[in-house]
């Protein structure tokens, strides 16, 4: 058959979704810990380790409950009536914590988020600290982080700009590998009025730096 044909053929056939990934229970989970236990050159079965396995998964319940949330609920209630206000608002040194996708340990920091109230009108600033949290808790990177957060803001507030900052120390870089502790990544992302007036990206970062 012509390579440009079979081409265009693959091109129209409907693609089979990949089927979700089934979710192990909590005893199949449990074993998970005992395993990584005994790999890890501990015995399982004494004292202090008995119980370690139902506490891990209990907490993991608590690290990655994001995978449970949703940011349109988060970000559903909005106020239309402001007054006129029509400038910035900013929630900064929102603290977190995330793990790494890559080696599931921590890294630790704070968020800081702004934007131009826009068609929708505004939210509870609680509701920026927990939209924080819907993305944290899970496995993460951090320039992914960053990203989420600004995309839910633009989804469900359509604001006339937004600004994300992330800085976060990343435990696997300080615990493991390099080994430098102490060190900071910083990431932003900047929508609207921010993307496209440069001034306005001065202001928010002279805010968040400000005391």
């Amino acid at each position: 058959m012509d390579d440009v044909v079979k081409s265009l053929l693959e091109r129209q056939s409907p693609k089979i979704p990949t089927p979700a990934p089934v979710r192990p229970t909590r005893d199949e989970a449990e074993a998970a810990v005992r395993t990584l236990l005994l790999w890890a050159g501990d015995d399982p079965d004494r004292e202090g380790l008995r119980d370690t396995p139902t506490r891990v998964v209990k907490a993991y319940e608590e690290l990655f409950s994001g995978y449970k949330s949703d940011a349109s609920d988060v970000l559903a209630r909005v106020f239309e009536e402001v007054q006129g206000y029509d400038d910035l608002i900013l929630v900064r040194d929102i603290p977190f914590f995330s793990h790494c996708e890559h080696h599931m340990v921590p890294f630790i920091g704070r968020a800081h988020i702004a934007y131009y109230v826009g068609d929708e009108g505004v939210v509870g600033l609680s509701k920026l600290a927990r939209l924080v949290d819907v993305y944290a808790r899970r496995l993460q990177t951090q320039e992914a982080l960053t990203a989420q957060i600004i995309g839910a803001i633009e989804k469900h507030l359509r604001p006339r700009g937004a600004a994300v900052m992330i800085e976060a120390e990343h435990l696997c870089m300080s615990m493991r590998g390099v080994l430098k502790q102490g060190a900071s990544t910083i990431t932003n992302q900047f929508t609207g009025v921010f993307r496209d007036d440069p001034a306005e990206q001065v202001r928010f970062l002279t805010l968040v730096r400000g005391k």
